[in-house]
């Protein structure tokens, strides 16, 4: 009985010797695997940054059809951009309301929160890199959650009175719907940033265009810093003002200066045409 114990016990063991892995077959195994995930990461990593702009998107979407509804309740006239700007104070954007100007605007108390999802206006998740907190000197826009509005051409009157910090109604007034003709090519919501140097970007409120307007007409005496944010693996998504989004690459712009070029260089600028026929009502 011992010796056909001792037999089987025996075969048990050269059984699991003869199942058990080499140093070679470790090592070729581990190697392959390598080899996967270094095919694999650029795949991976890229259905994710596809993913984050697809959840962008569907903010930009939901800001859209929010400015949508509130003219649909405002006899035609979208939100204002920053009603308050004509005296500095800002305290009031399209994205929220705050009571100091070193807090983060509240979005639940923004003239939009009532058509929003949850009352608030969602972070792009790409905006990660823009910087948190830090105050008014620094962060002047905070809580706008990385998206720009259309302020000169539809959020205000700018475009026809042009730009004034002592006429109220420039600010307060703002574009109706039937004055756009071409709403599936005038801008209305962008992903945006501002860049405040020091090689590091903020939050911003506002989608600039190439130039600034003033009674109708583009005026080139001075030039706005580019705002529009080419986040997403060098695109920016847009949201459009008959509702439909897309996204745009960065279009060449003339960067004469080293602002510009330093803007450049952090994913700021401006879509083709580089100018204003697609921020603008005709």
């Amino acid at each position: 009985m011992k010796a056909a114990f001792e037999v089987v016990r025996c075969a048990n063991t050269a059984d699991r010797a003869g199942r058990a892995f080499s140093l070679l077959e470790v090592l070729v195994a581990v190697s392959i695997i390598a080899l996967l995930a270094a095919v694999l990461a650029p795949v991976l990593g890229s259905a994710r940054a596809q993913a984050r702009a697809v959840v962008c998107s569907s903010n930009i979407r939901q800001l859209v059809l929010a400015n949508a509804g509130y003219a649909g309740d405002n006899d035609g006239f979208y939100v204002a951009a920053a009603e308050d700007m004509w005296n500095n104070s800002g305290l009031r954007r399209w994205h929220g309301v705050r009571d100091n100007i070193n807090q983060p605007f509240d979005a639940r108390r923004g003239p939009l929160a009532e058509y929003l999802k949850d009352g608030r206006v969602k972070e792009c998740p790409d905006a990660g890199e823009l910087v948190k907190g830090r105050g008014w000197s620094v962060n002047f826009e905070q809580g706008c959650g990385g998206y720009g509005y259309n302020m000169a051409y539809i959020g205000s009157r700018l475009w026809a009175v042009g730009y004034s910090f002592s006429d109220r109604q420039a600010y307060a007034r703002t574009t109706n719907m039937t004055e756009i003709a071409r709403p599936f090519e005038t801008l209305m919501f962008a992903d945006c940033a501002f860049y405040q140097g020091r090689r590091y970007l903020i939050e911003y409120s506002f989608a600039e265009p190439r130039y600034w307007v003033c009674n109708g007409r583009i005026w080139t005496g001075s030039q706005p810093s580019p705002s529009i944010h080419f986040r997403h693996r060098g695109r920016a998504n847009v949201g459009w003002a008959d509702g439909h989004i897309d996204s745009r690459p960065m279009g060449y712009y003339w960067r004469g200066n080293d602002f510009y070029a330093e803007c450049a260089e952090q994913g700021l600028g401006w879509f083709e045409p580089v100018d204003n026929s697609l921020f603008d009502l005709q």
